[in-house]
């Protein structure tokens, strides 16, 4: 028997279609047209806790910039620069804030495969803390003390650099170490006769803790040429190459967010209140100022654009920590630098 060709009515063929048009709108309505675009997790840990410097984070989280960047970032405080490459290392956190300096010695000492991707301190905080009431004047002088900080903190981890360049013997300094919550009360109170850290932390604290600013004595590593480059935004290569666009994003949305905060310091300041409400806002901003003018808004930054490296001058660097650690190998600045994520000079320009 034949067979009978099967047919569809024009009726039915509009009905049909209706039909399915019909179901696409609802679909699409319900968020079934296609899959959405998932904003890249970025976990962050800084260097220290929510202060001035630090400032400047929360204020691109608060306008929004990592967001415009498709990046869903997690910002937690620090226990020091020398615990940033850790944590990095460990794959807890993706990107950190903090001194390249212990970086780059962990890199030349664990093989970490850890890059800086921008730095946006030109000049070193690094600096030994004292009080004229403890009569130490000069790096000299502090043969035969003993100084407190916590281990993980840098300007104590670069010490024998800065013993090297001034010349003092560091076998004869000894150290104490501490919470960093007791660092500054400790020096304040005369149980120790000085304190290494970053001078943006410090000098702030010792005024808190009752010392008047000119009691305050300040030994600046860089003074005593150990010019070396600070702060950086850190992360593992295998991070930055897996997630190339969002490195790049979180770099732009960081860096614009340092440069608006120079433009409008109190909007920055209000970011770091909302995050802690127990913060003093106008020492925190004098903390913040105090670190752009000393660290990041230097003339070679303001001529060059933010976060611009001298290759020579960061070799130069680098040799430095060679010599007072005595690195295991050599190490280059494309081995822990790069620059490949940075975004346009014309939006990296300081005003």
């Amino acid at each position: 028997m034949p067979r009978t060709p099967f047919r569809i009515s024009a009726l039915t063929r509009r009905c049909f279609g209706t039909a399915l048009l019909a179901g696409a709108a609802l679909a699409a309505a319900a968020g079934f047209a296609g899959p959405a675009r998932a904003d890249t997790a970025i976990k962050v840990t800084l260097d220290w806790a929510f202060q001035g410097p630090q400032a400047p984070f929360l204020l691109a989280l608060e306008r929004g910039y990592y967001k415009a960047e498709g990046l869903d970032v997690t910002i937690d405080r620090g226990e020091g620069s020398g615990a940033v490459p850790p944590r990095l290392a460990a794959g807890t956190y993706d990107v950190g804030f903090g001194d390249i300096n212990p970086m780059i010695r962990f890199v030349a000492e664990k093989g970490a495969d850890l890059v800086a991707v921008a730095v946006l301190y030109d000049a070193s905080p690094l600096a030994i803390l004292s009080t004229k009431k403890a009569g130490i004047s000069s790096p000299k002088e502090l043969e035969g003390q003993t100084l407190a900080a916590p281990e993980t903190d840098s300007a104590r981890q670069l010490f024998p650099a800065f013993a090297k360049a001034a010349g003092i013997d560091a076998s004869k300094v000894s150290w104490q170490t501490v919470t960093p919550q007791l660092r500054e009360t400790m020096l304040a109170q005369g149980q120790v006769k000085a304190i290494s850290g970053f001078l943006t932390t410090g000098i702030f604290s010792l005024k808190a803790a009752g010392i008047p600013e000119g009691d305050i004595v300040t030994l600046r590593y860089r003074d005593q040429g150990v010019a070396l480059y600070s702060n950086a935004i850190m992360t593992t290569r295998k991070f930055a190459e897996a997630n190339p666009k969002a490195m790049a994003g979180f770099v732009r949305a960081t860096l614009r967010a340092h440069i608006e905060a120079v433009k409008e310091p109190q909007a920055a300041i209000d970011a770091l209140k909302k995050r802690d409400s127990l913060i003093d806002p106008k020492i925190e901003l004098a903390r913040m100022q105090l670190a752009f003018n000393e660290l990041m808004l230097s003339p070679e930054a303001k001529a060059n654009g933010l976060a611009t490296v001298d290759a020579a001058r960061f070799q130069k660097a680098i040799d430095i920590l060679k010599e007072t650690y005595a690195f295991p190998k050599d190490v280059k600045t494309a081995d822990v630098y790069t620059d490949a994520y940075l975004p346009p000079l014309s939006e990296r320009t300081l005003p």
